[in-house]
């Protein structure tokens, strides 16, 4: 099967890190430590979402620790 017959309806997921992936909805259950984010459709859909709200792909965590570190005077 191409992507072009998947009608497989999907959901937009999210952790912790900010990380975006999409989930089957049949599945049923959203895997631990991710979270609906509200969009559901077809793959196309929903990786579109995804490209249009995730403009900085680096892990939340990394992007707090560059920010601490940046806003430290720097010191000779």
């Amino acid at each position: 099967m191409n992507a072009q017959e998947d009608n497989t309806i999907y959901l937009v997921v999210v952790n912790h890190e900010e990380q975006y992936s999409i989930w089957p909805k049949w599945k049923k259950e959203i895997p631990a430590g991710w979270n609906f984010v509200g969009k559901e459709g077809f793959k196309e859909e929903c990786l579109t979402y995804i490209k249009d709200v995730w403009k900085d792909m680096r892990p939340l965590s990394l992007r707090r620790t560059m920010m601490e570190h940046a806003e430290k005077p720097f010191n000779n």
